[in-house]
């Protein structure tokens, strides 16, 4: 089963820090409910994990993510991602595309377009219901990124070439990486159902 997404989110901040952030697949994965790089095996190839809580229940995923191109240019990433559940029961692979789209000198555009294909248990649960589940992780996603790409935008520009160690550690801090968490799968369920909710109510209305 394939589903296939695009959508475009608002940053607070110009093209060109967005694209500072976008380059960094460490901290861009972070911005994932769920997921982490586990392992950098070279600028274009990782490791990762995603776990994904239902109530008292877990899964954890598995996987590779292969950075094919960053075209500074266009301001544009694409990457692919393949992964299988601990059990071997579930496949997921994903094709992404992201690219950064300049509005203003202090805002811009995340622009998404992905396919991903599921096969085994996971490939059960529906296109409707799986195209539900990636709009609460993208806009999670995007939630996360705009917070740690407003803080890069904030951050105070470097000190002057003559300024001591101290003073430019100082006012350069390093911000750290978003700690992992679980994707929760009932919040998402719980999202799932409100949208099938107001679908039904418009079809009503019609």
């Amino acid at each position: 089963m394939k589903v296939q997404l695009e959508k475009t989110f608002a940053m607070p901040a110009s093209a060109d820090t967005a694209w500072v952030l976008l380059q960094d697949i460490e901290r861009v994965a972070g911005c994932v409910p769920g997921a982490r790089i586990t392992e950098r095996i070279d600028d274009q190839h990782y490791k990762g994990t995603m776990a994904v809580k239902f109530g008292p229940a877990s899964m954890s995923f598995r996987g590779e993510v292969e950075v094919l191109a960053l075209e500074h240019a266009s301001k544009t990433l694409r990457l692919v991602g393949k992964g299988t559940d601990t059990t071997g029961s579930s496949g997921a692979s994903m094709d992404l595309t992201a690219r950064v789209e300049a509005i203003d000198a202090s805002s811009c555009n995340l622009v998404g377009t992905s396919e991903v294909s599921l096969s085994g248990k996971a490939a059960a649960f529906g296109g409707r219901m799986m195209s539900s589940v990636a709009d609460q992780v993208l806009k999670q996603f995007a939630d996360t990124f705009a917070a740690q790409v407003r803080d890069l935008q904030n951050r105070p520009p470097p000190g002057p070439p003559h300024a001591t160690a101290r003073t430019q550690s100082a006012s350069t801090p390093v911000a750290a990486a978003p700690a992992p968490t679980q994707l929760d799968g009932l919040a998402l369920l719980w999202a799932i159902i409100k949208d099938w909710l107001r679908s039904l109510f418009a079809a009503r209305g019609t």
